[in-house]
């Protein structure tokens, strides 16, 4: 890998042609590799690849080194990589590879070029050598992995084919007269380019005006109180928050998970066993606040599955591409609810009985094909299956009432905090035993489905006739929350941690549908739910979840100068019934070439990532997956890389007009400057 320390110009780089990649964390560096992949040097010619970023490539500012060792990733060792593999549907060639647990095996096993186990941070290498399949990585792991992911796509470079990384921030990108692209950086410099390509991951928002971060920003600023909008937990400065105060947490879900750890074990608590077998009794440092916490189930996100399914495999039923793709032709105008939740809550529904039914057969009273024929016939939520349910199941609280899964606190109410904390403790400690017990591997038949199911719909999301107002609330806010509450919790332990902080007297639970307001008199945050019947007070509040995507906001330069130049513009989904901003960067849904203000598609820029409006399900994959972001990242490097053919041959081709009509010029002249020269 090479840190540049001068820049290379497209049109004064000995013939090269130059892309640059903004941003060189996990989506940068799946997407380099898929250039060196498809790079043919007879197509192209010599070829210069920029990655600029601030942080280390193939890690980026999410997964960077420098962070707590304490953050974990909320995917199983064996559910990640960065490979192609042969479940993957596209163009360019499959280049396999390990998967993070592998990775860890052959670093242990000094099978991996260019990475040195010994030569490793102390806390990294324990790590890697007691990796496991069902192992829960640290982020900084994490980094190590996609750290020599880069490196590997680099060293893998044919001949004609150059990287060259720069540590620097894009500040914006500018259309030169002839069409190349000027990228502009944080440290004064400057490259001249042929394509660019907007690969910048996550990013922030502004506080701005008009929204509810910033009345509570404003309030905490007049009275001297301490707020943390929703951010990166990694990002955010917790040093307001006192040892001892109470601080409000909004918020039960990832972000939410990993702002304990900081408070509680960052600040110098311990976690040891409990006297009683399996739990963890909590020993507090003294340093940490009075956490009280809630959110608008009042829950905490599922926890990870780590059964593995013992009956038969699953296979899609109710929702396929195929059927997605006839509701969308069906219908002049989508509504979530009413077109997909119906399918969407079957599947799942069909996903679990079908693992209940064939891998424990002793827990059901009639066959797999006599239910699955019930199924067929009645809706997810009718009474009607309900019924066939409880007949054929031995244990009534088998079954999966959809909505009750998704309300598990409707109906309560408690008096006090310890009350909602008896509740709590209960479906906590049943939620473990369902989703990480072999006896109960239904669980791993439910995520198969929502995960399944959320990969096909997640390519029919940037339909054209969604309703706005369905698109904004249903698709956007309670569909992508409702699969991270089932699908994407934390690992296990985590909840067992969290049991022992409320145990411990730490953390206290507030139940759900949590309001929070501001007391101007008291100069206060006050907070309720329906779940606790009393509020309770604080100086000090926390919105405990990522920002949303709103690239007119983004705390990310280079975006923000996109859609001002009118070179990019923010999708805006339109129907007869009205219209969305959707906080996206509009692209071409086949190439991902940005769509510029005037409806046209930019002929030297493209985007990636999760700011855009083409599906998102992570930089990263589970193996043989078939990933999206895989799919995307390879017609990206083939349209840029057929681009930069184009180009060259255009180029060429206007050389050789030039240098003809130079010839043209000169040979008159110089018969004219004869014949002078005889006359004379």
């Amino acid at each position: 890998m090479t840190s540049a320390t001068r820049l290379i110009d497209a049109d004064s780089s000995k013939g090269a042609r130059c892309i640059a990649v903004l941003g060189a964390g996990p989506r940068g560096a799946g997407l380099l590799e898929r250039i060196v992949a498809n790079y043919v040097a007879d197509d192209t010619g010599p070829l210069v690849v920029h990655l600029i970023d601030p942080h280390p490539p193939g890690a980026g500012r999410i997964w960077r080194d420098a962070q707590s060792g304490l953050l974990k990733l909320n995917s199983l060792a064996a559910d990640v990589t960065m490979f192609t593999d042969e479940t993957s549907t596209i163009e360019g060639p499959v280049r396999e590879g390990p998967s993070l647990v592998e990775w860890a095996q052959q670093a242990t096993n000094g099978e991996l070029p260019g990475y040195d186990l010994d030569e490793e941070d102390a806390q990294v290498a324990a790590e890697v050598r007691t990796l496991g399949p069902a192992s829960f990585p640290t982020r900084r792991l994490q980094s190590r992995y996609l750290g020599w992911f880069f490196e590997q796509a680099v060293d893998a470079a044919p001949e004609g084919l150059t990287v060259l990384v720069h540590t620097a921030q894009v500040t914006g990108v500018t259309t030169l007269e002839n069409g190349s692209q000027r990228v502009e950086l944080d440290t004064g410099d400057g490259l001249t380019v042929n394509v660019v390509v907007y690969a910048l991951g996550h990013s922030g928002t502004l506080v701005h005006e008009g929204t509810r971060t910033s009345e509570l920003s404003d309030f905490a600023a007049r009275h001297d109180l301490a707020y943390v909008p929703p951010s990166f937990t990694a990002d955010a400065d917790f040093s307001a928050v006192e040892a001892g105060e109470p601080v409000i947490v909004r918020g039960l879900g990832l972000a939410a998970v990993d702002l304990l750890v900081l408070l509680t074990e960052g600040r110098g608590g311990t976690f040891v066993p409990s006297a009683e077998e399996g739990r963890l009794k909590y020993l507090p440092s003294g340093s940490e606040p009075r956490i009280l916490v809630g959110s608008r189930r009042g829950v905490p996100y599922h926890s990870k599955v780590t059964s593995v399914l013992q009956g038969e495999p699953f296979e899609t039923r109710y929702f396929t591409a195929d059927i997605a793709r006839e509701v969308v032709a069906q219908h002049e105008i989508l509504d979530f609810r009413t077109h997909f939740w119906p399918l969407l809550a079957k599947e799942m529904l069909h996903g679990y009985y079908r693992e209940l039914f064939t891998g424990h057969p002793e827990r059901v009273r009639v066959s797999w094909v006599e239910f699955r024929a019930d199924l067929d016939r009645f809706g997810a939520q009718s009474p009607e299956l309900h019924d066939a349910v409880i007949a054929a199941l031995v244990d009534p609280s088998d079954e999966l009432d959809i909505e009750t899964f998704d309300h598990p606190l409707r109906g309560a109410a408690a008096t006090d905090v310890g009350s909602v904390s008896v509740v709590l403790h209960d479906y906590i400690r049943e939620d473990l035993r369902r989703r990480n017990s072999q006896g109960n591997s239904e669980s791993q038949g439910l995520f198969l489905a929502l995960l399944f199911s959320f990969m096909t719909f997640v390519e029919f999301q940037d339909a054209p006739n969604w309703s706005p107002a369905s698109l904004a609330g249903d698709v956007r806010v309670w569909w992508k929350g409702f699969f991270s509450y089932v699908a994407s919790g934390p690992p296990g332990h985590r909840l067992d941690e969290l049991l022992a902080l409320s145990e411990a007297g730490v953390v206290h639970f507030l139940g759900g549908d949590l309001r929070v307001w501001e007391d101007e008199q008291a100069g206060l945050f006050r907070a309720k739910g329906t779940t606790l019947e009393r509020q309770v007070s604080a100086r000090a509040l926390i919105d405990a979840w990522l920002p949303d995507s709103d690239v007119a906001h983004t705390d990310n330069e280079a975006l923000r100068q996109l859609i001002d130049s009118g070179e990019g513009r923010e999708r805006v989904a339109a129907t007869p019934e009205g219209s969305l901003a959707t906080g996206v960067i509009e692209v071409r849904r086949a190439d991902s070439r940005v769509v510029r203000a005037d409806g046209s598609v930019h002929p030297r820029r493209f985007a990636v990532g999760p700011y855009t409006s083409n599906p998102f399900v992570g930089a990263f994959s589970r193996p043989k997956t078939n990933a999206v972001s895989f799919r995307e990242n390879d017609a990206v490097a083939l349209s840029t890389l057929r681009l930069i053919g184009e180009i060259s041959r255009e180029n060429e081709e206007r050389e050789q007009h030039e240098h003809a009509a130079e010839h043209h010029y000169r040979r008159p002249v110089r018969r004219a400057l004869g014949g002078l020269a005889r006359q004379s």
